[in-house]
């Protein structure tokens, strides 16, 4: 009995498939060229299509612009606006200067490009994208007439921002231009309009900076020279009412001031002297006249005395010498007091003035520090007004744009080069999806490798058109490539058994049109070939396709030797070109599988056994109905067909599966139907054995 297969571990398949072959990848790719080739053709097509139709030809032009990074002006007369700067973030923000919108929307304005349909849009009608939107969504929100006219300058605007390219040229001041429009000169002009504007821009925007600054100037100029007459007012009221004629004059009475302080001091020092002669003089009253001719110092007092002696002289000139003593002491003493007087009024006087003087010192910085700032901004004012007139832009054109001569749009040979890129590259994908998609068996090793069963035949296409001359081809063509297929497929299934040569000997496969009744006819007519006795069964009683390869009618098969109304013997019809014996199948109201059940099939297997060498039963798909898997459990070898090209892996995985579940298992497998234009189509020419390429001088086909 034979014994259940299992599949081999779908982890060592796993991880083979995680390997990518190299060969494999560019061996799929040759078997799908002629397919490559043909996307590839068809997208150069399309893309010629739209090079030469399609397309719209564009043009450029560029109009070139310098920076004068000098910032040099007619006349210095100190500007109000800086010099455009010489580092790259100066550059640079010119270049957004050139594509800003304020800017572009005076080039919209001045080429009236709001009248162009390349640029505005709405005036060639809703696109394709609109009039999807509005089906999907509803027709858009509708906007008064000044909204519609700020969104056309706001797309008119976004379309000329789209068309326009600015480049600074590396370590230089020239920005170029670049405009790309469907007119060649409507791109030069665009281009020079750009530039144009832009250097009027530049020119306004110093025009405004400087007339905003002239009108500010003006205003603060008028402000100051109403406090600059403010301030001379105050000091004109405030020296007309004051005494202070200068500083000079403040010095001369801290002079005089000082002179009446030192002769104060010097008449207080006489003063005390003078107190204390005449308190030495009074205290000599009581004093002989020699002590106060000698204490008083007065040498004409003692001469006196000398000559006369203490006389009325003497003492008369004594007592004039104590009353001049005291008359002096008091004298100076009114003059002490007169000079303090004198310095206490002259400092009241001085500390007066010092404080006015103060006053005016204040009043007159007030007033020329007032004067300077009103003389300063006088001064720009009338620089900036002088300036108005003589501005000077921080750039100029350094050449126009050249009318285009040729198109830059569309590159055709870049786009038939791109377009065969792509159709390689869609083709390839493509093959390669097919590939990795591709669900059914090519190549014998792939089958054997998957299923771990041999294939013991690879059988051909035949070139016929019907099933019977199937068979004629491979009886009037014994040594045709198809020919020795099927004696190939005989050897594999006569050597398969262990032990003895297997007997019975049953055909199926997955689904029908696979050729498994083909194989099933081709075998027994090979068979016979040796000489031996074959009896070939229909074992398919609910389709009975045998009829399709022999011309018989109601005759007597499998039912009428089952139900012992016919002998084995008077059942069997002899076909000459087959040379075998066959049983055909009849119409049963009876289950097909409960039939191939029964007893009287088993008893039938026995004596076909002893009659024949071998008993061939062709029985219907295992996917389909049981009628195989009850047929195979009285066979000795099981011949499995799977189609090339068509019968799908799963297919084979579950028809497998179901011999399993009944514990049978296949003995060989038929790669059926191959076609050697398609193996030589997919690249498998040297997998079809010499059927296909070297072994072609050996067979006559």
């Amino acid at each position: 009995m034979n014994v259940p297969h299992k599949f081999p571990p779908v982890s060592s398949a796993s991880s083979d498939e995680d390997i990518i072959d190299l060969s494999q990848l560019l061996g799929a790719l040759w078997r799908n060229k002629f397919w490559i080739a043909l996307v590839t053709v068809i997208s150069i097509v399309l893309g010629g299509v739209y090079a030469y139709g399609v397309a719209v030809p564009k043009y450029r032009a560029t109009s070139v612009v310098l920076l004068e990074a000098s910032g040099q002006e007619l006349i210095d007369l100190g500007a109000v606006l800086p010099s455009l700067g010489t580092n790259s973030e100066a550059i640079n923000t010119e270049v957004e200067v050139l594509k800003s919108r304020r800017l572009l929307e005076r080039v919209v304005n001045r080429e009236n490009l709001l009248e162009d349909p390349e640029f505005n849009g709405t005036l060639n009608g809703p696109s394709l994208k609109t009039r999807v939107k509005s089906l999907i969504l509803g027709d858009p929100p509708t906007y008064s007439e000044e909204r519609m006219q700020a969104l056309q300058l706001t797309s008119t605007i976004n379309s000329l921002l789209e068309r326009m390219v600015v480049r600074n040229v590396p370590n230089t001041y020239v920005l170029q231009i670049t405009v790309e429009s469907e007119g060649g000169a409507k791109s030069a002009r665009l281009a020079d309009a750009i530039a144009e504007e832009y250097i009027l821009y530049q020119m306004d925007v110093k025009f405004e900076a400087t007339r905003d600054a002239s009108e500010w100037l003006s205003s603060r100029v008028a402000d100051l020279k109403f406090d600059l007459e403010a301030a001379e007012a105050r000091l004109a009221s405030f020296s007309t009412s004051t005494n202070v004629i200068s500083p000079q004059t403040v010095q001369a009475l801290e002079v005089q001031l000082k002179e009446l302080r030192d002769r104060l001091e010097t008449t207080i020092e006489a003063r005390d002297v003078a107190l204390e002669n005449a308190t030495a003089l009074a205290t000599l009253q009581s004093l002989t006249p020699e002590e106060k001719a000698a204490q008083s110092g007065d040498s004409r007092l003692q001469t006196m005395l000398r000559t006369d002696g203490a006389n009325a002289a003497f003492e008369e000139r004594f007592a004039l010498l104590l009353q001049n003593a005291a008359q002096q002491a008091d004298r100076l003493n009114r003059q002490v007091d007169s000079i303090s007087i004198s310095i206490a009024n002259l400092e009241a006087d001085l500390a007066s003035q010092s404080d006015e003087l103060i006053q005016l010192q204040q009043l007159t910085r007030e007033t020329e520090a007032s004067r300077l700032l009103y003389e300063y901004f006088l001064g720009r004012l009338k620089e900036t007004s002088a300036q108005e007139g003589i501005q000077q832009p921080d750039s100029r054109i350094l050449s126009n744009a050249v009318l285009p001569q040729n198109a830059s749009e569309p590159k055709r040979s870049l786009i038939l080069a791109m377009a065969g890129i792509l159709g390689i590259m869609i083709g390839s994908g493509g093959a390669l999806l097919l590939e990795a998609r591709q669900d059914n068996y090519r190549k014998a090793a792939d089958l054997e490798g998957e299923t771990g069963l041999p294939v013991m035949g690879q059988i051909p296409l035949l070139p016929t058109t019907d099933r019977r001359s199937g068979l004629e081809y491979l009886a009037e063509k014994p040594t045709s490539a198809a020919a020795e297929a099927i004696r190939n497929l005989r050897t594999s299934v006569l050597l398969s058994g262990l032990d003895k040569t297997p007997q019975v000997i049953m055909s199926t496969s997955s689904v029908p049109s696979e050729g498994k009744t083909t194989i099933s006819f081709s075998l027994a007519q090979n068979l016979v070939g040796l000489g031996k006795k074959v009896l070939l069964v229909e074992g398919d009683i609910r389709r009975r396709v045998f009829s399709q390869y022999l011309d018989v009618k109601n005759a007597n098969g499998l039912m009428s030797v089952l139900s012992k109304g016919v002998p084995l013997s008077e059942a069997v019809i002899t076909d000459r070109t087959l040379g075998a014996d066959i049983l055909v199948s009849e119409a049963s109201k009876v289950n097909a599988a409960d039939i191939l059940s029964s007893q009287s099939f088993s008893e039938f297997l026995e004596e076909a056994r002893s009659l024949y060498d071998f008993i061939i039963i062709d029985t219907p798909p295992v996917l389909v109905v049981p009628d195989a898997r009850v047929v195979a459990q009285h066979v000795d070898a099981l011949l499995f067909t799977v189609r090339w090209d068509k019968t799908s892996r799963a297919q084979v995985r579950d028809s497998l599966r179901m011999f399993e579940t009944v514990g049978v298992t296949v003995d060989g497998l038929v790669l059926n139907q191959i076609d050697p234009k398609g193996m030589k189509r997919y690249g498998y020419g040297e997998y079809y054995g010499g059927y296909g390429a070297y072994g072609a001088k050996y067979y006559t086909n």
